[in-house]
Order: C-alpha cells, then sequence, then structure tokens
C-alpha cells in the first residue's frame, strides 16, 4: 500500500512544471534566507498568492521549497559576515564565523550546507515513517509544558556564556527584560513605555537581533582604519576554494552529533509554535555539553556549525509532522502552508494520510527532494557567496547596513524599527567592548516572549502551580533544566571530584520519574530500562570504592 502510494505521488510531482517551480522556490528561499531582516516567514506569504493557480502539489512543493531554501540560506550570511540571515542561523554565526576568519570560508560554507542537508533527510525519513505516532507528543503539550521547555532552554545561559559566568547571566537577564518591554498580549498592560508610543508594543525581534549582531558588529570592524581598509578574510583566504568532500568527511565523522541535533530539531518542530530559533540553540548546547572539548566552541568548531544547522532543517520536518498528521501548524510557515491546503478544500487531520494519500506522500517526497535540489544549487552558488569575502570591510559594511535598514523597514514601515536598529547596535558595540557576551542577551529576547505568554496563559487556566510538577513534560524540563545548570561544571571536574561520578546516573533516575508518570507502556519501559542501568552504575562505583580516573589509573 504503502509502495502504491509512493509511486502514484511521484507520478504528480515528477513533472517539469512542478520540478521547476521547486527550483524556483529553492532559489527564493536561499536569496530570502540569506538576507539579514528578510525571513523566511516574509518569503512564504509572497510566494502564497502565487500557488492560489496551482494544484495543491505544486502549491506544496514550491512552499516547500522556499522553506527548506531559507532555513539553509540563513547559513552564508551568518558564517560570511557573521550576521544571521535568519533567527534560525543565530548559533551558526558562533562558530561559522570564527571559522571563515581563520581563513577557511569555504569549509565552514559547505560543512553548514552538507549538515542542513543530512539534517533534512533524517527528519524527512521520520516524516515519512512516524508521522501519526510523533505528532501525538505535540498534542501532549499544555502551556505549562511549553513554559519549563522554555525555562531549560534558559539554562543555556551558563553554558553560552563561557568563563564570564556572571556577565553572561547578566545578558541574559538583560534580554529578558528587553522581551517584556510593551504591551503584555493576555490583559493589554503596559509596562515599560513611559508613555511613549512607538515603544508601546515592544521592541520588534528582528530589529534587535540585527542590531546586535550585524551593527555591533560592523561597527567594531571599523573602528580601526587599517582594519577597515582590509578585506574580511586574511589576504591568504583568496585561494580557498569549497571542499565539498572534505566537508562531507568532516559532518559525516561527527554523526552522533549529526544524529542528535537533528531528533532535537525534529522533536522541537513537533511542538507547536516552537520552530527553528530554538532548536538550533538547544541544538548547539547539547552539542556543547557533549563535546569532550567544550572550550573550542565559540572559536570556529566544525560541531558548532553542524549542530544548529541539522536541528533548524530538521525542525521543518517536525512542523510539517504536525501539519499533516493533526492539522495542527508547527510553526508561522506551516501555519501558512496550513492556509494553502484549505484554500484547496483540503483539511488535515489525523485521517489526512488515509484519505488524500496522493497528496500526503507528495508533500513527503517534495520535502525529502527540496534538500537534495538545495545541495545542488548551493553548489553552484556558495562560490560567489565566498568573493563576498574578498570586499574591503568598509565597502562592505556600507553595502550591509543598507539591506539591513532596508530590510527593518520593509518588515513593518515603522521608522522607530530603525532606530530601534541603531540603539541596539551601540548596546551591542558596548557590551562586546566591556566583554558581555551578546548570545545570552539574544537568547533571552528570543524566549522572553515565549515564556511570559505561556505563563499566562497556564496561570489563567488555573492558579495551580502544582501543574508545573504535576504534568511529565514540564516535571521532565524542569528536571533537565535543573541539572543543566550544573553541567558546565560537570564537564570541568569529570573524574577530579567524587559527585561527578553520581551525576550521570542521578539525572538518569530523575528523568525516569516523569517517563513513568507518561501515558502508554513504551515511554514507562524505557524509564524502567534506564533506571535499572543507572542503578547498576551505581553499584559499579561503590563496588570499586568511588574511586576517580586518576586513583583507577595508579
Amino acid at each position: 500500500m504503502v509502495i502504491e502510494n509512493i509511486i502514484a505521488a511521484a507520478d504528480a510531482l515528477f513533472t517539469v512544471p512542478t520540478m521547476a517551480l521547486m527550483v524556483l522556490g529553492v532559489a527564493a528561499g536561499l536569496i530570502a534566507g540569506a538576507i539579514p531582516g528578510f525571513t523566511i516567514t516574509m518569503a512564504i506569504v509572497l510566494t502564497l498568492p502565487f500557488t492560489f493557480g496551482m494544484t495543491p502539489i505544486q502549491g506544496l512543493a514550491t512552499m516547500l521549497g522556499v522553506y527548506v531554501g531559507g532555513f539553509s540560506g540563513g547559513l552564508m550570511a551568518g558564517i560570511l559576515t557573521g550576521i544571521p540571515g535568519t533567527p534560525s542561523s543565530v548559533a551558526t554565526t558562533f562558530d561559522g564565523f570564527p571559522l571563515a576568519r581563520q581563513g577557511r570560508p569555504g569549509l565552514a560554507l559547505g560543512i553548514g550546507v552538507w549538515a542542513s542537508f543530512f539534517g533534512g533527510v533524517i527528519s524527512a525519513v521520520l516524516l515519512m515513517t512516524m508521522a501519526p505516532q510523533l505528532a501525538r507528543i505535540g498534542l501532549e503539550f499544555g502551556p505549562w509544558d511549553f513554559f519549563s521547555l522554555v525555562l531549560f532552554a534558559l539554562t543555556i545561559t551558563a553554558s553560552l556564556s563561557g568563563d564570564n559566568l556572571v556577565k553572561g547571566l547578566i545578558a541574559g537577564t538583560l534580554g529578558l527584560l528587553v522581551a517584556t518591554v510593551g504591551s503584555d498580549e493576555i490583559n493589554g498592560v503596559e509596562r515599560f513605555s513611559f508613555g511613549f508610543e512607538p515603544i508601546e508594543q515592544g521592541f520588534a525581534f528582528l530589529p534587535v537581533l540585527v542590531g546586535l549582531f550585524a551593527f555591533s558588529q560592523l561597527l567594531s570592524d571599523v573602528q580601526d582604519r587599517q582594519a577597515a581598509r582590509r578585506p574580511l578574510m586574511p589576504p591568504g583566504a583568496e585561494a580557498v576554494r569549497i571542499e565539498h568532500a572534505q566537508a562531507i568527511r568532516e559532518v559525516l565523522s561527527r554523526w552522533g552529533n549529526l544524529i542528535r541535533s537533528s531528533l532535537i530539531g525534529v522533536f522541537t518542530g513537533i511542538l507547536p509554535a516552537a520552530g527553528g530559533s530554538i532548536s538550533n540553540i538547544l541544538a548547539y548546547d547539547q552539542a556543547k555539553k557533549a563535546s569532550k572539548t567544550p572550550e573550542l566552541f565559540g572559536s570556529g568548531c566544525i560541531d558548532g556549525i553542524i549542530a544548529p544547522e541539522s536541528a533548524n532543517n530538521a525542525t521543518a520536518g517536525g512542523a510539517l509532522i504536525t501539519m499533516m498528521a493533526l492539522g495542527i501548524p508547527g510553526d508561522i510557515v506551516t501555519a501558512i502552508m496550513l492556509g494553502a491546503l484549505l484554500i484547496h478544500d483540503v483539511v488535515p487531520s489525523p485521517t489526512f494520510i488515509n484519505d488524500q494519500p496522493t497528496l500526503a506522500y507528495g508533500i513527503f517526497l517534495a520535502f525529502f527532494l527540496a534538500n537534495f535540489i538545495m545541495v545542488a544549487m548551493q553548489a553552484v552558488c556558495l562560490r560567489a557567496f565566498v568573493l563576498v569575502t574578498k570586499v574591503r570591510m568598509y565597502i562592505l559594511t556600507g553595502v550591509i547596513l543598507a539591506y539591513c535598514g532596508i530590510g527593518i523597514f520593509a518588515l513593518n514601515n515603522i521608522i522607530f524599527d530603525m532606530w530601534t536598529l541603531l540603539i541596539f547596535g551601540v548596546i551591542g558595540l558596548i557590551m562586546k567592548t566591556l566583554g558581555f557576551p551578546l548570545a545570552p542577551m539574544i537568547l533571552g529576547v528570543v524566549l522572553g516572549h515565549i515564556a511570559e505568554l505561556n505563563l499566562n496563559r497556564a496561570l489563567s487556566i488555573s492558579d495551580d502551580l502544582t501543574l508545573f510538577l504535576t504534568r511529565p513534560w514540564s516535571l521532565f524540563f524542569l528536571i533537565l533544566g535543573a541539572f543543566s545548570i550544573f553541567f558546565a561544571q560537570y564537564q570541568k571536574l569529570r573524574g577530579k571530584v567524587r559527585w561527578t561520578l553520581i551525576y550521570p546516573s542521578a539525572m538518569a533516575i530523575c528523568l525516569a520519574v516523569p517517563l513513568f508518570m507518561m501515558q502508554g507502556a513504551v515511554r514507562p519501559t524505557i524509564a524502567g530500562v534506564v533506571t535499572m542501568f543507572s542503578v547498576w552504575l551505581l553499584w559499579r562505583h561503590k563496588r570499586r570504592g568511588w574511586k576517580l580516573v586518576d586513583e583507577v589509573r595508579e
């Protein structure tokens, strides 16, 4: 039956007009993603009117091309200029830009492209095989669970701060403060506007993001007259060529990070309204925590590029899972796709795959194929993007600022957004000069709004605070967040002090508690296996007399 559905979907999809539309969609997504301030959502919205006269499979294939291309396009600007083209590429700049500045932009871009490709393929396989089963997880989430998820994500501040934990916490708190400015969405109460009308709606996210990353970076680059006359890359970078074979080897040699990050992306995409802006930072954090050399992150580490890029492309597959299996959009883009389906009188539901098998499997195949088209197009275009790094800094600064200004103003046609860009650019420059990391502040700005909205929803439904502890997923993320706070210390002291021997088993046993509370038989069974294994590890350490690594060697 499945084979027949795939063959029928392939007949509908593999036509010259549909393939041409997909190629155009991927190209549009790559361009939109590469322009700072121009989001994937804007590209999809602009594409939607053109799909009205198409068949459902053609319209969705075109938008899927834009979707996949947009996720991958953001890495170009992030790696070459240090300015994330989209919010889902924020974490890519942490290591992609330093690696490019070390004279290896071709390798950095190649790793980003192939990590995006493999992440998309992994999520496409999960989309085709496990859509209905995975989508049910999204139904289990309420506002309590989302708030706890965001709290867990905020603990990433500790790992993003490096050795400057206090400064990182201050920066993260400042980001949360920025997120609270403006009217409360639930109650409509104004906060911190001081009667100034332009900020009654709060600071728009993209002007803040571009200001902190782009403007501050550009200002710091042209502070020195001699540096301003030099190109972005050192002279040795002139002969750099994009080595796809080496990039593939680097990505596949780190298959554990690739698979883990892709699964994080799929899981985050399944959760309604989470999206790539959360998944790429979560994956980066988990890659850093799992690494044997976390101190290399932020200085051009390859794992730091693989994690966010594989996660954000995998997020697209997760978001499609909830849209197709449940009719619930996983993010804004899939909400627009849902609208496109409804325009064509197609209503996604739990029976959608059975009722509309040709269309459903056509979407599966289109998403799978879009990743191959993305790689083929970027393989041709990346050489041109590398040429950007050869332009002198003062010229590049003017051009980028012009694009940023145009993109920010075109977003909402609000002049104050331009002032927001300037204000946060200056704030970002001051923070960098004083040694404050910008990543925690961006994290606070991204997650602050989501945290406040879900906390308001949770308290509006019930004032019972124990629900944060009695709901399994909420408890799961709270426990994970609590252990995550101490993870940086665990990595630094692992094998040197005795409490690090207990830490992994204690975390596993504690996380097993909410898994036991969940419905069904699979997750409680997993919890039982994990608990028994953790107890066995503790018994083994006790039998050895709680000896540390150095003591065992002696």
